[in-house]
């Protein structure tokens, strides 16, 4: 592996990597709404060379890279989509599009991989095997791209799969990762509740939704408290609680109720489920009320299989170790790349992109998010000596 001349060419590429990400910051698209953008990779990639490109969904790319040897294939993916939110941030590079913002650093994602396919065709003398580049569409909204790329063959053949997240709420210079869970399972609920409303002054006249649904939010809220064990990490939040209208004289016909889950394991992710319905069903028939509940599963967690893992943490400790790597807890955010990891061997890491002096320390999906342009850099070396490293063992 010809490390110093990449490195060099690192530097080059880096520039274009800016260029790329603020580009499509500028341009931002929703989920399953990514034509431009996808357009724009698949051009790029295209005038790169070297590549067999492929849509296997409407708005997603895929570019496959052989080596001139034998060896494993690795897929590397990036997120491409943006969020329904009005930008706040006042860079020069800010959204074009009223509403409509690269809040979660998918921009950046897409950049990195960009600049590593621009290297790596380069590099195809030095590549063992073969890279599978997967520049998927609606990471943000369920049931989500990569589960529609899944289903349309991409990691068909493919040995492993690693991803990276850039994190404004982790400092520049700040590499996070860990074995198993890193993400959790994101659920919502939805419950709704049929009465007899009527006065207030006659409540004995009525079957009363509200009342019924007050238990149930106080029993949903046991759920983590009283079911679930401590040591196995769980949220159950109630978000949404609607009934009634202007007149306060009345009490309501129905009441809807909502909810976020998140959990770690399927265990628990199937026991909670299990216990908002049948505390929900409990409760509404001593009442008297019909209640139905509609569980919907989301993303589940992503699982950093430990042997891919401990070869990424070679790449860190080899080709970035200016990079303080820290072993962290669970996050329990969502991600699709769990439809990967669930299918292959799969290994998803966290790239600090967060500045204090700079004032970048703004959460993802806030109006003023945005990331250190230094990171960017640190997602290119990461990807193209993944490529390279992985390939070969």
């Amino acid at each position: 592996m010809k490390k110093n001349e990449i490195l060099l060419q690192l530097d080059d590429v880096y520039q274009d990597v800016i260029e790329w990400r603020r580009y499509l910051h500028q341009n931002p698209e929703l989920s399953f709404q990514e034509d431009h953008t996808s357009q724009f990779v698949y051009d790029l990639l295209e005038s790169f060379g070297g590549f067999e490109l492929s849509r296997p969904t409407k708005t997603s790319v895929v570019a496959r890279l052989k080596g001139s040897k034998p060896g494993k294939v690795i897929a590397l993916r990036a997120d491409m989509d943006a969020l329904p939110i009005r930008e706040e941030t006042g860079l020069p590079f800010t959204s074009t599009k009223d509403g409509v913002m690269h809040a979660c650093g998918h921009d950046g994602h897409t950049s990195m991989l960009l600049g590593a396919a621009k290297i790596l065709t380069e590099h195809k003398e030095d590549l063992s095997g073969e890279i599978v580049f997967l520049f998927q569409h609606a990471e943000e909204l369920p049931p989500g791209g990569a589960q529609e790329m899944v289903a349309a063959g991409v990691l068909n053949g493919v040995d492993e799969v690693v991803g990276v997240h850039l994190f404004s709420t982790v400092p520049f210079g700040t590499i996070h990762i860990r074995y198993g869970a890193l993400t959790a399972a994101s659920d919502v609920f939805e419950i709704s509740l049929q009465g007899k409303g009527g006065h207030a002054s006659t409540p004995q006249l009525t079957i009363d939704p509200l009342a019924t649904g007050a238990q149930i939010v106080t029993g949903l809220n046991h759920i983590v408290s009283r079911s679930i064990d401590p040591l196995q990490p769980s949220v159950v939040s109630v978000t949404k609680f609607k009934a009634g209208g202007l007149a306060l004289n009345v009490i309501p016909d129905t009441v809807e109720i909502g909810g976020s889950v998140r959990t770690l394991s399927p265990e628990v992710r199937e026991l909670v489920k299990n216990r908002i319905i049948e505390i929900t069903e409990g409760i509404a028939k001593a009442n008297g009320v019909e209640a139905k509940v509609n569980y919907t599963y989301g993303y589940s967690s992503v699982m950093n299989d430990k042997h891919v893992t401990d070869e990424v943490v070679q790449v860190l400790e080899e080709f970035l170790p200016d990079r303080t790597l820290e072993w962290v807890d669970p996050l329990l955010g969502g991600e699709d790349f769990s439809a990967f990891s669930n299918e292959k061997p799969g290994c998803f890491v966290i790239i600090g992109a967060g500045n204090e002096e700079k004032g970048i320390t703004y959460p993802h999906h806030h109006p003023k998010f945005d990331i250190d342009e230094q990171a960017l850099k640190d997602g290119l070396r990461f990807h193209v000596f993944t490529a390279l490293t992985l390939t070969q063992q």
